[in-house]
């Protein structure tokens, strides 16, 4: 038997329930992987209001690291007592252990803790995908990235400072442009006390920026648009304040033949080789040092509703991760 998360019906995190249950034994092309920490993420929180679609009752979360304990058969690449992280599973990460396909696992270089895997796997390959593949930055690019102190909008400061870009970050608080500006963003913008475009154009004597990453999604929607230069791409990544509905490409045209997109992990990391690519990216800039991923929460796997809480209410910094 081993504990999981798990909710009966959509609704606040009272609805997360402890439960004691079978983890299954691997089939074809599968492995089972023992816990050691759980990653914490704003997706997990769609699931469970209902914003995404799930089957009810519903397991909880797809990212963690561990160590594996079982394997199936035809999988060759692991074994019993391999470091590994997974991400892109299905739904149950938040457990003491999780049997999936082994295509969504990678091996854990050692200089990499668990901890740290967990809280930067998702996190860590949506940089990718943002920063080196959605839009490529390149030295002296001008971005912005909205919620920049936050786990993934850490993670970007680093790395884009890394690729020689300037990062101008959206926060809300003295506190959080201190962690964004510690993480390399170049400038920070308090929305609430400023005017976010007109900040920008300041920032870029009135020029835009060629892109902008927003995971704040109804909320800053227009305002994003203003940032943007002429034919900018407005990447628009997730739904924090909720999601974006009535699109008016009219705005696109007026803002200056603007390009959108909405992309998602899956659909860059969709073959095992693309996964590996990407997670070698990853690591690289991890053992290197440009990349250091701050964990501001540990919660136990019992508190997770306290977890996603304090993310909803924007409480946390840096990656949130849950200890089994």
């Amino acid at each position: 038997m081993a504990r999981q998360i798990q909710f009966q019906q959509t609704g606040g995190p009272d609805v997360l329930e402890l439960v004691d249950t079978e983890i299954r034994d691997p089939g074809p092309g599968e492995v089972r992987v023992t816990n050691h920490a759980i990653g914490v993420n704003f997706i997990d929180i769609y699931f469970r209001t209902g914003l995404y679609p799930a089957d009810l009752p519903s397991a909880m979360g797809t990212e963690g690291a561990g160590v594996i304990d079982a394997v199936g058969d035809g999988v060759e690449e692991f074994a019993v007592g391999d470091r590994v992280a997974y991400v892109l599973g299905p739904k149950g990460a938040y457990a003491d252990a999780i049997t999936l396909s082994a295509d969504h696992v990678v091996a854990l270089p050692e200089a990499i803790d668990f901890e740290t895997a967990a809280a930067s796997l998702l996190k860590g390959l949506t940089v990718q995908y943002l920063l080196r593949q959605t839009y490529a930055i390149a030295k002296d690019d001008t971005i912005l990235f909205h919620a920049a102190a936050g786990g993934v909008g850490t993670i970007a400061c680093q790395w884009a400072r890394a690729l020689g870009a300037h990062v101008i970050g959206t926060v809300s608080s003295d506190e959080k442009a201190d962690i964004a500006k510690a993480n390399g963003a170049w400038m920070t913008i308090d929305y609430t006390r400023e005017s976010v475009p007109e900040r920008v154009m300041e920032l870029t004597d009135g020029a835009g920026v060629p892109v902008v990453y927003d995971s704040v999604g109804r909320d800053t929607w227009h305002d994003s648009l203003k940032c943007l230069r002429k034919r900018g791409l407005m990447v628009s990544f997730g739904n924090a304040s909720g999601p974006v509905e009535g699109v008016n490409l009219v705005e696109l045209n007026r803002g200056g033949s603007l390009f959108v997109t909405r992309p998602s992990l899956g659909g860059y990391a969709d073959t095992p080789e693309r996964f590996e690519m990407m997670c070698a990216d990853l690591f690289a800039v991890l053992e290197s040092g440009d990349v250091k991923v701050h964990i501001g929460q540990r919660y136990d796997l019992a508190d997770a509703g306290d977890a996603q809480q304090a993310i909803a209410d924007r409480k946390t910094t840096g990656s949130t991760i849950l200890l089994p």
